[in-house]
């Protein structure tokens, strides 16, 4: 009655990881991450060598060794995905600074990993950034934002109820 009782739905915001053009999952270079095989998102062309945390929560996995990757599960329940180039994996490490690990919580903007872009760029490696929703109860109702250039920790790239 006169919606009293009525939950309030919240909006949850997902913001860059890291500075540059940002365009639809679908326009990444590698053809697994533009399949959406492993969830759908964003991917940034970045302008710079840092990325950030895209909104509070928790560090859940990190490539040990690798440092290409890590995991976070957001406050709003979004399990993110962030994949630093393509076969970067094959670096091992070189060129990679871990600055967060498992279990740590984080703010949106805290840095979590460092890169150097130029340097890998110049060894061959594409440096897209791809910001992967992992299929999970929020993984549908996320509207991206792309088209834009993005701010890291600044610019919303995704939002969800």
């Amino acid at each position: 009655m006169f919606g009293l009782f009525k939950k309030k739905k919240v909006t949850y915001e997902m913001k860059a990881v890291v500075d540059g053009a940002v365009v639809p999952m679908t326009e990444a270079t590698d053809p697994v991450f533009s399949s959406c095989a492993l969830g759908n998102g964003v991917v940034i062309r970045p302008t710079s060598d840092v990325i950030v945390a895209p909104a509070d929560g928790t560090v859940t996995v990190t490539m040990d060794g690798s440092n290409h990757a890590i995991g976070l599960e957001l406050t709003g329940g979004l399990e993110v995905l962030i994949h630093i180039g393509v076969d970067t994996v094959n670096l091992k490490g070189e060129g990679f600074e871990a600055l967060a690990k498992t279990g740590d919580k984080v703010k949106a903007g805290d840095e979590l990993i460092r890169f150097e872009r130029e340097a890998l760029e110049a060894k061959g490696y594409c440096m897209e950034i791809m910001q992967i929703v992992m299929e999970g109860e929020h993984s549908g109702d996320v509207q991206y934002t792309t088209g834009v250039t993005a701010k890291a920790g600044e610019t919303i790239v995704g939002i969800w109820q």
